[in-house]
């Protein structure tokens, strides 16, 4: 984009033409975020025309982008990059030296810019440690698993690092400082807001310890991995049912409003080849930060389902979650009515489409999207039918203890067991709902949740959605949704699990007069619907099936019945 100047003479245009060649070269700064510190780098050139180009760098995560447009106009510089979805405006001060200003990429962040870049430090090698070398463990996310790996070399100023994170695809990454005291090693990663503290066992075949981010602690046990252990690792598990271009199809990546939040959504709109218009459904991811595949446990649910429903004649449009990757707007103060705006604006999006019926739109919501989508429909007479996959049909605290107990027994526990821990949730949860005064709060808790989890519980507990979620009952929504309705659960499901909400789900819909549903269970699948053996969550990733052929089809046989 050419910058532009309604100058009052020459002199002040030839003024300006230089100004914006003094910009050219490099610029660092540092953002500053929630404990977590990001190195940047901008390298802007001149065109010889007056028109900046330039790439932004984030050192400490290992990554370059283009930048897709600058705008200098007398002192004010904006540039954006599309590839992160985030933009800068600044002011450029007197003699060119130094920019003030702020990065927005789902929330404004002062970002202030200096003349030059980082300069490397310089760390001669020296006689390698007794834990020199690779280190890899798995980090347990709840909704994904991750894969560490930190490259430990001794230097003449002492130990450094690097590390990668196989499953988000981000490698040599900078580690800000590691620290030894005999067998106890921390290693700082500020870029991340993280830290790992772990004890070395006598053979230094292990480290195990905790994994902090952002003030949450997890377990991560650290062992040695030669070379092609490491080239092992980097291969991606086998997912046979992740569709490869080209596609049979349309796909067109795309962005819209949702105007009520503010925020701008991306997504993937599909469309199928041959004359339209098509039914069309909006799918809705479940709970936590997802993107428009739904990624997690190295699966792609939504990119599996929207291919296989496209390939059947039928629009599919998925989107990222606010937030998250290429989506504006803030995830973590959202709550499920917030996501359910989202989905309104993308139904919205769809009514625009030629290529879409605007009289066959519907909604497939899997976990918490199950949840969302009656609550769209009891509201919008233009959902033309909604399908809920895995979706709950009671309150959010009654999904939570029997989520508990039927985790604990799916790993092993004794059902009696099981029930305990469930009993004990329940304990926690009624803290939460009924006692209000905070000081009061954790006292209570702090009897109920170990010392060292405390604190990161508390903050998990006391959220904006998780408030909201403990106690939204989805029946007085489903009870108004008068379109046709397909909920399926899994058989294995233990998360959500079946004998519990199917019924409720029934119930619900029978009270509000809907009679064009059906809800079913689908033996042998969990939660993902996998076939899966146990139902348990760390059993997701091990399976090479991403969504059982038979739901596919069932989902796509029933739409085309509506």
């Amino acid at each position: 984009m050419r910058n532009t100047l309604m100058p009052a003479s020459l002199a002040m245009a030839a003024a300006f033409a230089l100004h914006a060649q003094s910009l050219a070269g490099d610029w660092q700064g540092t953002i500053k975020a929630g404990g977590a510190e990001l190195r940047l780098v901008v390298h802007f050139t001149n065109g010889g025309d007056g028109r900046l180009t330039g790439t932004f760098d984030s050192v400490d995560q290992g990554a370059k982008f283009n930048i897709s447009s600058v705008v200098l106009q007398d002192s004010k510089l904006t540039f954006t990059v599309d590839a992160v979805h985030g933009s800068y405006e600044g002011k450029v001060n007197a003699d060119g030296t130094a920019i003030q200003g702020v990065w927005s990429q789902g929330q404004p962040l002062p970002l202030d810019l200096a003349r030059g870049v980082p300069r490397p430090a310089e760390h001669k090698p020296a006689k390698p440690s007794d834990i020199d070398g690779a280190w890899m463990g798995t980090l347990d996310m709840g909704v994904q698993t991750l894969r560490l790996v930190f490259h430990i070399t001794n230097t003449e100023d002492g130990l450094m690092a690097t590390w990668d994170s196989l499953d988000q695809d981000a490698k040599g990454m900078p580690v800000t400082s590691v620290t030894r005291d005999g067998a106890s090693l921390k290693i700082e990663l500020k870029a991340s807001a993280a830290r790992f503290e772990g004890k070395i066992d006598p053979d230094r075949a292990t480290i195990a310890g905790t994994f902090t981010q952002f003030g949450t602690p997890r377990p991560l046990v650290l062992a040695r991995v030669d070379a092609a252990g490491l080239r092992k690792a980097a291969t991606p598990p086998r997912r046979p049912q992740t569709p490869a271009k080209p596609y049979p199809y349309r796909e067109e990546e795309l962005f819209y409003e949702n105007g009520r939040a503010g925020i701008r959504l991306a997504a993937t709109l599909t469309i199928p080849q041959g004359k339209g218009p098509f039914p069309a459904v909006l799918l809705i991811t479940g709970s936590g930060p997802q993107d428009r595949d739904e990624s997690l446990k190295g699966h792609k649910p939504f990119l599996v389902l929207a291919d296989y429903l496209t390939r059947q004649g039928i629009a599919v449009l998925r989107a990222d979650d606010r937030g998250v990757a290429k989506s504006g707007g803030i995830f973590a103060p959202a709550t499920t009515a917030d996501f359910a705006t989202d989905t309104e604006a993308g139904v919205a999006y769809l009514q625009t489409r030629s290529e879409v019926d605007p009289h066959r739109i519907g909604l497939i919501g899997h976990s918490e999207g199950g949840t969302i989508a009656p609550m769209v429909a009891a509201r919008n007479r233009d959902i033309a039918f909604i399908v809920m996959l895995a979706g709950a049909g009671v309150r959010g605290d009654e999904v939570l203890v029997a989520q508990v107990a039927a985790g604990n027994e799916a790993a092993g526990m004794s059902h009696a067991d099981a029930q305990k821990v469930g009993a004990g949730e329940r304990e926690i949860l009624n803290v939460l709902e009924n006692e209000k005064d905070p000081a009061k709060r954790r006292e209570k808790l702090a009897g109920l949740i170990a010392a060292d989890r405390l604190d990161a519980q508390i903050a998990v507990l006391t959220s904006p959605w998780f408030r909201y979620f403990l106690t939204y009952d989805p029946a007085p929504a489903l009870r108004k949704v008068t379109c046709p309705v397909l909920a399926l659960i899994g058989g294995k499901d233990t998360q959500v699990p079946p004998g519990q909400n199917l019924p409720a789900i029934r119930k619900a819909l029978e009270e509000g007069g809907n009679r064009h549903f059906e809800a079913a269970e689908m033996p042998g699948l969990n939660h993902l619907f996998q076939t899966a053996r146990t139902g348990s969550v760390p059993e997701y990733e091990q399976i090479e099936e991403t969504i059982s052929p038979a739901v596919l089809e069932k989902i796509a046989s029933w739409i085309r019945k509506q």
